[in-house]
């Protein structure tokens, strides 16, 4: 059977992607953020063991290492990896002629910490399984704004750089695992209606279980999966500009 690990679970694009991939048969290690919400407890309902919560905060260290722990103590090898965990924080939104408060770079740590440096906690913690696996890929979900040749924004400076620095994080595991077989895939997943403000954001226009089925069915693509093809692309495998 093969086996994942998705981080940010709770809802979502983490939560699509958990629910597609026990759909087609995996058995999915889920990093819960939040055990009180309750769209995880739902799917563990149906699909039982194949599905196993895990308590997970990604700028956490030792919560990272106990994940790494169980799904260590119960597999041999990970298929797949999908770093989805982050937020998109409020502080660092003005332009440089705002003044920008301590509090504002505080946010702005906080997510580079979430953002940039928890994906490669999680990626660190796991990535033996992962070599030893059959599937060998690293799904990590950035943003078009990372992207410094498309940008067009005059703010967001925290949000935008820990995206930045997360696709040069893509494209540095990408040529270190090369000589292994790792696929590491960075995907823009387009303007969800998703919760990284804190609300549900109804106004974008991707649905997060659409996109899951988007970025599922690109597994199956052997062009883009090919070692030597693009890695930072849409979730419908148009690649993007560093």
């Amino acid at each position: 059977m093969k086996t994942a690990y998705v981080t940010g679970a709770d809802r979502g694009l983490g939560h699509g992607l958990t629910q597609v991939l026990l759909e087609q048969g995996y058995r999915v290690y889920a990093g819960q953020y939040m055990p009180g919400w309750e769209q995880l407890s739902a799917l563990k309902e149906e699909y039982g063991g194949r599905l196993t919560l895990l308590p997970l905060d990604i700028s956490d260290p030792g919560q990272v290492a106990a994940a790494a722990g169980v799904i260590a103590g119960n597999e041999a090898s990970l298929d797949l990896l999908c770093n989805v965990a982050g937020i998109a924080g409020k502080a660092g939104r003005g332009s440089v002629f705002d003044e920008f408060s301590e509090s504002d770079y505080e946010g702005m740590h906080r997510l580079y910490d979430v953002n940039t440096l928890g994906p490669l906690r999680v990626t660190r913690s796991v990535i033996d399984l992962i070599v030893r696996g059959e599937g060998k890929t690293i799904i990590t979900i950035s943003s078009e704004a990372g992207s410094v040749g498309g940008n067009w924004r005059n703010g967001e400076y925290g949000y935008c750089m820990s995206k930045a620095a997360l696709n040069m994080q893509s494209a540095i595991l990408q040529h270190s695992l090369l000589h292994l077989g790792v696929k590491v895939l960075c995907l823009h997943p387009g303007w969800l209606r998703s919760y990284m403000s804190g609300k549900l954001n109804e106004q974008a226009t991707e649905e997060p279980l659409e996109v899951a089925y988007k970025i599922a069915g690109l597994l199956g693509d052997k062009r883009l999966m090919d070692l030597a093809s693009p890695m930072y692309m849409d979730y419908r495998g148009m690649p993007l500009s560093y």
